[in-house]
């Protein structure tokens, strides 16, 4: 499977970065008390530093909206995943936990400020290209509605999109007896790509502590 950068994409956001993990051989099941507690405790943090900061004042936050608007997509009508995930915790709606990867995903999401998708590898097909949406695109999400996809970044393999910064598809959604993964860090184009490059193998490192199984990342950049 290849994974690659569409060029319209690269003209638009010239420096775009994606952290991609590859997972085999992982087992998703509940995560541990370890995990459901640091989420916990994290939430509550977040919560209390958003007492006296607006959600939009966070750098990663805003560097993302930036992003939005620059392919087209009023970010004040279309939040990106890591934004709405803020926004819940600032209203004291915290996230419960729903499985070893999901969880930890939102943790890494949390931490860092960026959207971050996961995948199923065995329900996706052929190579796979992140570019912006064209006219006329759409899927079911997880917000459990139909989503254009039109000026939205999103991941497409042979079938269509399946994921964006946005709002993931139904197509691929990771559940326990998941066993490949991909993991797509939808990361802050400012972010130096060492720095990108340490951010993506802690993630991997520590999904794979979990959930175990085997993995590679790489990062891709415009």
């Amino acid at each position: 499977m290849e994974i690659k950068l569409d060029s319209s994409l690269c003209a638009a956001i010239p420096g775009f970065k994606a952290g991609i993990i590859h997972y085999k051989g992982i087992e998703v099941g509940d995560s541990p008390q370890m995990l459901r507690g640091r989420l916990q405790l994290f939430q509550e943090s977040i919560y209390f530093d958003l007492e006296d900061q607006s959600v939009t004042e966070r750098p990663g936050i805003q560097e993302w909206r930036q992003i939005f608007k620059a392919v087209g997509k009023d970010p004040n009508r279309y939040r990106h995943a890591a934004e709405a995930l803020f926004r819940r915790i600032k209203k004291q709606n915290y996230l419960q936990p729903i499985n070893s990867a999901i969880d930890l995903n939102n943790f890494f999401s949390l931490q860092y400020e960026v959207p971050i998708g996961l995948y199923d590898l065995d329900k996706l097909s052929g190579d796979i290209v992140i570019r912006i949406g064209a006219s006329g695109e759409e899927y079911e999400g997880l917000n459990g509605r139909s989503n254009s996809l039109e000026n939205l970044i999103i991941s497409a393999d042979d079938n269509g999109g399946f994921g964006s910064p946005f709002v993931d598809s139904t197509k691929a959604n990771v559940i326990p007896g998941t066993t490949s993964a991909l993991q797509i860090i939808y990361l802050r184009p400012s972010l130096p790509l060492d720095e990108c490059n340490a951010l993506t193998e802690s993630l991997m490192n520590m999904f794979t502590q979990i959930n175990g199984g085997e993995a590679n990342f790489q990062v891709l950049g415009c």
